[in-house]
């Protein structure tokens, strides 16, 4: 009986201990996919382009994402990657530079033609991504990650949110702006959808008849009588 109750309480220990170690790498694993499940964003698809909610628009095609208080970062949307295409060279304001919300700071060439994006905050440039300057192309291949263009300090952000799409609109400004661009130049629905569901790499390669710079333009409210373009709910949110 003696050995019995010996064997049963080292048994006991044993099992104890066991259960001692596992639990903290089941609290850790699960902890681990609770960050993970917080920090990954949810990516949206409006008419085959990404049109993340974790980051807020401007009318003009640029994005801001509040990392924390008074620090943002700056983007190009991927309507507006996939209408830019084979970008050639990207101009960028400098760090140290304060914007102005909707200043024209983002300059893209293309084939020898340059258009405008502006800013969807305002403040004190404080980074520029260097890594896209180097290779435009990754601008088109993750406009939302790797493809950022330049970090703000904002000091007044409240004020530069109410200039900013509302979440709610999000949705029908960008599905108005493809369906504008649709009628603006029905060739353009084929390349949207060229490879699958995912929009071209250049929407207007294939279009050498379509004027890329009057039409990037209108959408990056950049060039007055082609404003028409971006459609009523840019005008109402510029109005």
């Amino acid at each position: 009986m003696t050995v019995i109750l010996v064997l049963l309480t080292f048994v006991g220990f044993i099992l104890l201990d066991w259960l001692l170690e596992e639990k903290p790498a089941v609290a850790t694993e699960a902890e681990a996919a609770v960050v993970h499940a917080k920090a990954a964003p949810t990516l949206d698809s409006v008419e085959g382009f990404h049109t993340p909610l974790h980051v807020r628009y401007h009318p003009g095609h640029t994005w801001v994402l509040r990392e924390r208080k008074n620090f943002a970062r700056v983007g190009m949307d991927e309507f507006a990657a996939a209408l830019s295409g084979q970008i050639e060279k990207i101009e960028l304001p400098r760090a140290g530079q304060w914007i102005r919300q909707g200043q024209r700071v983002i300059g893209v060439t293309r084939n020898g033609e340059r258009v405008e994006l502006v800013s969807p905050t305002e403040g004190e440039v404080v980074e520029v991504n260097e890594e896209v300057l180097a290779t435009p192309a990754m601008l088109r291949q993750q406009p939302y990650e790797k493809g950022w263009l330049f970090a703000v300090h904002v000091p007044d952000e409240e004020s530069t949110a109410r200039n900013l799409v509302p979440v709610s609109l999000v949705k029908a400004w960008m599905s108005e702006a493809v369906h504008n661009l649709f009628a603006l130049q029905p060739a353009v629905a084929g390349a949207v959808a060229a490879d699958g569901a995912r929009p071209a790499g250049d929407l207007l390669a294939a279009l050498p008849e379509v004027p890329w710079q009057a039409t990037a333009a209108g959408f990056f409210l950049t060039q007055g009588p082609a404003k028409g373009e971006a459609g009523s709910v840019a005008r109402e949110l510029q109005s």
